[in-house]
């Protein structure tokens, strides 16, 4: 494993071993596509640039713009030369939020992930995610997926091997909206829900698709591997732990906590580097 940290005026290594005050870089988004998934779902995805693909998955509440169009992220990395399809998780965005329990099997997002392929006709690939989408990227990588790279961004170790904490954690957020106390984190992810228009009911049903991924699946990850996480961004357990799992893994440490990260320019400027090298 080799670590290092993205800030404005220092990077360290190798080794061995959303923020309401940051202004939005974008205003526009490229034309939204869809196609129906293995259920019949449809699965909203966007596209940026030309070269090789590689496909960004987003985090939970989240949607493809927010993640990684609103912040310039996409935009950095198609600048290097690559196809960035970024898909709208099932019950995000402009994809398919139904109510029906039974559009929400374990691993439906997993499925989901390969559908796109399949439909994209994806070969050679790059695939990476942030929370959830880095989640959602590790069961796609356990059930047989073969991109060239994979990224892993906002996430820990503990948040492939032990899902239930997250799940209690969003459940009790989404069935109490309304009555968490001012600051808290489950404050502020409400308020984070109701900017991106999220829909309680089918984001709940989500929570039911989440399945652990085995350290011995981790360990069998034998790919060039991106794991990028802020300096205080711990709710999905320690990121240089899963770097340290990996058997190519590449940690590289940038500013902000879970939420605030994703704002940060250094998140697209690492996994452009980590493309690219």
């Amino acid at each position: 494993m080799t670590t290092c940290t993205f800030r404005p005026t220092r990077l360290v290594g190798p080794r061995t071993a959303s923020s309401p005050e940051t202004e939005p870089l974008a205003d526009t988004a490229p034309e939204t596509r869809f196609f129906d998934s293995f259920d019949g779902t449809s699965i909203a995805w966007r596209e940026m640039g030309e070269g090789r693909p590689v496909v960004l998955i987003h985090g939970y509440f989240s949607d493809a713009y927010t993640n990684w169009i609103r912040y310039g992220h996409a935009a950095a990395i198609a600048a290097k030369g690559f196809r960035v399809i970024m898909p709208d998780l099932r019950a995000h965005g402009e994809s398919g939020k139904p109510h029906d329990p039974a559009a929400y099997p374990k691993d439906a997002l997993t499925r989901d992930g390969h559908a796109l392929v399949e439909h994209l006709g994806l070969t050679d690939y790059d695939l990476g995610g942030y929370s959830l989408g880095a989640r959602t990227v590790s069961r796609m990588l356990a059930t047989g997926a073969e991109p060239g790279k994979a990224i892993f961004a906002g996430m820990g170790l503990e948040g492939l091997l032990h899902t239930d904490r997250r799940v209690a954690h969003f459940t009790n957020i989404l069935t109490r909206l309304g009555e968490h106390p001012r600051g808290t984190p489950e404050w502020m992810a409400e308020a984070f829900l109701k900017t991106t228009g999220g829909d309680p009911v089918a984001l709940l049903h989500i929570l039911q698709t989440f399945a652990d991924t085995p350290l011995s699946a981790i360990e069998g990850f034998d790919l060039p591997t991106l794991v990028v996480a802020g300096v205080d961004d711990f709710d999905n357990g320690a990121a240089i732990e899963l770097a340290e799992a990996l058997p190519r893994g590449r940690y590289v440490e940038i500013p902000g906590n879970h939420m605030a990260s994703v704002t940060k320019p250094e998140l697209g400027a690492a996994i452009a580097q980590f493309l690219t090298a």
